[in-house]
């Protein structure tokens, strides 16, 4: 989030501190993410040591918690997991928020300079490995099972009515008002049309933003928040389509990574409906950002930007959910 989250830091760091026995001495505001319900900080040690720390508003689900530690014991080493503070849990509650730190790795996220050959064969292995997974019967148990039930559409359309009338989004809803309504109507088309696929562990949101490297050196995947278990087309979604990162896969890029994943041949109608469907939770989520009361003139400038690029892909006559 572009905005910070309202609470003491001074407090905040002190209860890192203890929670993890830390020798802490900086706590830096990382405005990243676009979860209205989550916040970011960089924790500096006194030996030189970094942390990522991630904040949010009531709790994590207990699959964001558990699942990447589970997931590195099974040799998936690209998982980057939470840490368990002395109490040994991960998770932390500090008054009507929950934290948990990570390690900090340097490199930043892989949307804006992509990845090498050498990393879409990795990144193709990550995925095959993670979908070849069998959750343990707890671990399946915390887990959400896709059920095609999303409500992205009908927010979009109670949203629209909103943004219709409102000052700030009243001409971005006059022009692309039509094409959001019409994706709309066509997710709701191809969540009755999918066919029933074997579910497997899924990440959910595996785009380039939480893929984080170093030059050409090794991925480290983040932001385990939603994992699902759900037909592969629902990472796979990420991988086909060319809205997510400034150097979406072409045909060479596609060769590398199946070099890593496998054979696959993935169902068109799911990733039509994924694609879709994302776009659609996405708007969403950035339309209520701007309609928020108290945001910041820079939140809704960057929630306008993301929208209007989404927007503007949807509006393409090629456009094919």
């Amino acid at each position: 989030m572009i905005d910070k989250p309202g609470v003491d830091e001074k407090l905040l760091a002190a209860e890192v501190a203890a929670a993890w026995a830390l020798d802490l001495v900086d706590l830096v505001f990382m405005p990243v993410g676009l979860d209205g319900q989550a916040w970011a900080y960089r924790v500096d040690t006194a030996a030189g040591g970094r942390y990522f720390l991630k904040l949010r508003r009531g709790r994590f689900s207990p699959a964001a918690v558990r699942l990447p530690g589970f997931l590195r014991v099974r040799g998936i080493g690209q998982v980057v997991a939470p840490i368990d503070g002395l109490a040994g849990t991960a998770a932390h509650q500090w008054g009507d928020y929950q934290l948990l730190l990570y390690p900090f790795h340097d490199g930043g996220s892989r949307w804006g300079p992509g990845l090498t050959d050498r990393q879409w064969v990795e990144y193709g292995e990550f995925l095959g490995q993670l979908h070849a997974v069998t959750p343990s019967a707890d671990i399946a148990a915390v887990l959400r099972v896709e059920k095609f039930q999303s409500t992205a559409a009908e927010r979009v359309r109670t949203l629209g009515a909103q943004a219709g009338k409102s000052e700030a989004l009243g001409a971005f809803w006059e022009r692309y008002g039509s094409a959001l309504h019409r994706l709309s109507d066509a997710v709701d088309d191809l969540a009755a049309r999918v066919s029933a696929a074997q579910h497997v562990i899924c990440h959910a949101d595996i785009h380039p933003g939480n893929i984080l490297a170093e030059g050409d050196g090794p991925l480290h995947v983040v932001d385990w928040d939603a994992p699902i278990l759900a037909p592969r087309e629902r990472d796979l979604m990420f991988v086909y389509s060319q809205d997510f990162g400034d150097h979406p896969i072409n045909e060479r890029r596609a060769e590398l990574f199946r070099r890593g994943y496998g054979t696959l041949e993935p169902d068109q109608t799911l990733l039509s409906y994924y694609r879709g469907e994302r776009h659609l939770d996405d708007v969403a989520s950035f339309l209520a950002g701007i309609l928020k009361p108290d945001a910041s003139e820079e939140s809704r400038a960057n929630d306008l930007h993301w929208l209007t690029r989404i927007a503007v892909a949807i509006a393409d006559p090629d456009y094919a959910a």
